[in-house]
């Protein structure tokens, strides 16, 4: 294994001082690594110009807009925070991805995508990512103890931006989640993986999102992140105000199918 430049260490600290998630640092390694080895120099030795030709670069190979701004991204955090040249990433510009209309299934697409889904596991972890609206990292995070019955709330630990928070549980997913926990009894992690040990990989959520809307007979292109969106809209279609209601009260508003 090749020894850590002294470089590249000094990034990988800065960025664990700062808490970034693991795949972060990853996409931002990568993304830093690639910019060197475009030019063939060490990339304390590039500036700005070639920032900018590495982006145009980039451009011309079709890169998508996302993977572009996480370059971005990891350009600003490597210029400003692990060289300190705090006048250079704000000169580093983002893109500016084109407008498209989100994917959502109506409410018995969800039904039919779920119902698709052969594993048992699988389809309780993408049930409750939909019935909760939870990222595909929180879904797969889910302990044991994270489902409060008595106060009818789900903790997510370390969600976005690393901040813990309580989402709804409803009295029908609580009626799911109790049938897996005695089929499966799982210890620690709600949805183990094969080591128990370890959640399910998230590839296994995205993967069984794929293989689900094929053999649901959607065209639509399916995530975890799409049943997420589905479950804000279909609360806003029955009319409920997420913001003047209690997680409690909103659950019963959200349709999920039997497992």
């Amino acid at each position: 294994m090749a020894e850590m430049s002294p470089l590249r260490r000094r990034m990988v600290e800065d960025m664990t001082v700062r808490n970034l998630s693991p795949a972060t640092q990853r996409s931002y390694l990568h993304a830093v690594s690639k910019f060197s080895r475009h030019f063939g120099r060490s990339p304390d030795r590039l500036g700005l110009e070639d920032v900018r030709a590495f982006q145009v670069h980039l451009v011309s190979t079709g890169i998508s807009w996302p993977a572009l701004n996480q370059t971005v991204c990891a350009l600003r955090f490597f210029y400003g925070v692990t060289l300190g040249h705090g006048e250079i990433p704000e000169r580093i510009a983002h893109a500016r991805e084109p407008r498209k209309l989100p994917v959502v299934l109506s409410a018995d697409e969800v039904v039919r995508f779920l119902e698709a889904v052969p594993s048992l596991k699988t389809r309780v972890a993408l049930t409750t990512a939909y019935a909760a609206g939870l990222r595909a990292s929180e879904a797969v995070g889910l302990k044991v103890g994270d489902i409060d019955s008595s106060r009818m709330v789900i903790r997510v630990e370390q969600g976005k931006g690393g901040k813990d928070r309580y989402v709804m549980l409803s009295a029908q997913l609580l009626g799911i989640l109790r049938s897996h926990w005695r089929l499966a009894r799982p210890k620690l992690w709600l949805f183990p993986g094969r080591d128990e040990s370890k959640p399910i990989d998230i590839q296994v959520l995205n993967g069984a999102c794929r293989s689900a809307a094929a053999a649901a007979g959607l065209a639509k292109r399916v995530r975890v992140h799409t049943l997420r969106r589905s479950f804000a809209t279909h609360l806003l279609e029955n009319g409920t105000d997420r913001l003047a209601r209690r997680p409690e009260d909103e659950a019963v508003s959200v349709r999920i199918p039997d497992t």
